[in-house]
């Protein structure tokens, strides 16, 4: 049992919360890193380079993100599905629903940016390839918020 009585230690649901917010403050970080520097260099390339620098990029991020974004959605669906005593269900969703929000833009907005820079620069893609991944850095920002207010939860006295 944990100090305070909330989550077993060795539970299900304790390596569910841990993993989750290990994998979403990974992102969190990574997002912020890609988000200020990474992406802000993108057009620092040259022409003659780009499509063969934009090509690996995709090749090289996919193993460093794929991994934690798999962990946490997985987690996030089952911390909903067996929430920890004392986390607010409606919490759990929100955090799940950012999941989601990630996913679908990764999906539909960013990855299609970075399928259309592998043939060449395009500035206009390029611009819409910052601004939409601000998406994901806000969503994962606030689900980082989230899960750091649900740990509090577990860790601070039931009398709060």
């Amino acid at each position: 049992m944990s100090p305070n009585g909330l989550l077993p230690s060795g539970s299900v649901t304790a390596w569910m919360f841990a993993l989750n917010l290990a994998a979403t403050w990974y992102m969190v970080g990574l997002i912020w890193m890609v988000q200020i520097v990474h992406y802000k260099m993108f057009d620092r390339v040259g022409e003659a380079g780009f499509a063969r620098y934009a090509a690996d990029h995709a090749r090289l991020i996919t193993p460093i993100v794929l991994l934690p974004m798999s962990v946490e959605l997985l987690s996030a669906v089952g911390l909903v599905w067996a929430a920890p005593p004392g986390s607010p269900r409606v919490v759990l969703g929100i955090g799940l629903a950012l999941v989601g929000v990630v996913w679908l833009s990764t999906a539909l907005l960013q990855v299609p940016c970075h399928n259309l820079l592998s043939r060449g620069f395009q500035p206009d893609v390029y611009g819409r390839l910052v601004q939409t991944n601000w998406i994901r850095t806000i969503a994962w920002t606030t689900r980082g918020a989230l899960m750091l207010w649900l740990l509090l939860q577990q860790l601070l006295p039931a009398g709060r």
